[in-house]
C-alpha cells in the first residue's frame, strides 16, 4: 500500500511534468542545509533559551531517529520496488536507511520548537511553522525517497521530543542546579547509542555476489546525528560553566549574528559527506566531528567571539 501511494504520486509528478519538483526539492533540502541557521541566529541575537530549546529538541530527535533507523534497517523505496524512480536530485541527499525520515526528523523539532514558542505571541507564524513541517514531510513522499510510514513515525518522534524538551526545560527552570547531571545523562546516553549502532549485528543481503546495502556505510549519518547530541551536552556545559553567553538584541549583535549565519551556511554547504573513497570508519568519525564542530560553533565559538568582539568595541568607544 505504501509503494502504491508513492507510485500514485510519481504518476501525478510525471503527468504535470515535474512542475512541483523544484519547489519540494528546495523545501526538503532547506531542512538539512540551512534551517539550523535559524535557531543559531535566535540563540545569538534574540533569545538564548528559545534557541537552546530548538537545538536541544533537534539533537534529541536526530539521535533517536538514527538509532531507530539502524534498528529497523528498512531499505529505501527504490530498492524495495524498482518501479519507484526518485525525482530530480533527491536521491543524492537520501543516505542511510529509509525508516524513519531524517529530513522530517530535522524539520519537526526545529520548525516545531518555534511553533510552540510563538503559539501565544504570533499565531500566524506558528501556523506557518506547522505548515512547513508538513510540506517537508510530504516532499519526501512526493520525491519518492520515503514512504508514508517513514514520515509519520518521524513526526511522532518530533512531537515526543518537543514534549520531552518542554517538560525538561520547565523542570530545569525550577532546578537549575541539576542541569549538569542532566547533561551528563545525555552525554552518556549518546555514547551508549553510538556503541549500540556500532556493535549490534546487521543482516546483509547479497545480490549477484554484491552487498545490496552496506550497514557500515549506513552508519555514517548516524555517527553525525548521535555525535551532535554528545557534543550538544559538552557545548552546553562549556557555555554555562565558562562562557555564560547572554544575547542582547541590538545593532552590534545582529551584525555579529548575520556574519555568524553566513559562515555557518558556507561551512554546512562545503561539508558534504566527506570523500567517498576514504575508509568507512574515517567517514563515520568525520561526520561525528563535522556535526560536533557545527554545534560548538553555534554554542561556544561564535558566542565567545561575540562577547570578546563586542567588549573590544565598547572599550574602544570608552577610550
Amino acid at each position: 500500500m505504501d509503494i502504491e501511494y508513492l507510485l500514485l504520486l510519481q504518476n501525478f509528478r510525471n503527468a504535470i511534468g515535474d512542475a512541483l519538483t523544484p519547489f519540494l526539492e528546495t523545501a526538503s533540502l532547506f531542512a538539512i542545509t540551512l534551517l539550523v541557521v535559524v535557531p543559531a541566529f535566535v540563540y545569538w541575537c534574540v533569545g538564548k533559551r528559545e534557541g537552546l530549546f530548538a537545538l536541544a529538541a533537534w539533537s534529541m530527535t536526530c539521535a533517536v531517529n538514527s538509532a531507530i533507523k539502524l534498528t529497523a534497517c528498512v531499505y529505501r523505496p527504490w530498492i524495495r520496488d524498482p518501479r519507484i524512480l526518485p525525482a530530480g536530485n533527491a536521491i543524492a541527499t537520501a543516505g542511510g536507511y529509509s525508516f524513519p525520515s531524517g529530513h522530517t526528523a530535522t524539520a519537526g523539532p526545529l520548525y516545531g520548537s518555534f511553533a510552540l514558542q510563538t503559539w501565544n505571541k504570533a499565531r500566524p507564524v506558528a501556523w506557518i511553522c506547522v505548515a512547513l513541517i508538513l510540506v517537508t514531510g510530504f516532499s519526501r513522499n512526493y520525491l519518492g525517497v520515503h514512504t508514508p510510514q517513514d514520515v509519520v513515525v518521524a513526526l511522532v518522534e518530533s512531537a515526543l521530543a518537543l514534549f520531552a524538551t518542554c517538560r525538561l526545560f520547565d523542570w530545569l527552570s525550577r532546578h537549575p542546579e541539576r542541569e549538569n547531571a542532566v547533561l551528563l545523562v545525555g552525554f552518556a546516553a549518546g555514547w551508549a547509542l553510538l556503541a549500540y549502532v556500532t556493535f549490534k549485528p546487521y543482516h546483509v543481503d547479497v545480490v549477484d555476489g554484491a552487498i545490496l546495502v552496506d550497514p557500515q556505510r549506513m552508519m555514517i549519518d548516524a555517527y553525525g546525528d548521535i555525535g551532535q547530541l554528545i557534543c550538544f551536552c559538552v557545548a552546553r556545559f562549556v557555555d554555562r560553566t565558562w562562557i555564560r553567553f547572554k544575547p542582547v538584541f541590538d545593532r552590534r549583535t545582529v551584525a555579529w549574528g548575520i556574519a555568524g549565519a553566513v559562515i555557518l551556511c558556507i561551512a554546512i554547504n562545503m561539508g558534504g559527506h566527506g570523500p567517498s573513497d576514504a575508509p568507512v570508519a574515517a567517514q563515520q568519525w568525520g561526520k561525528f566531528v563535522q556535526r560536533g564542530a557545527m554545534i560548538f560553533f553555534v554554542m561556544v565559538f561564535w558566542p565567545l567571539m561575540m562577547k570578546l568582539g563586542i567588549r573590544d568595541q565598547e572599550s574602544g568607544i570608552r577610550s
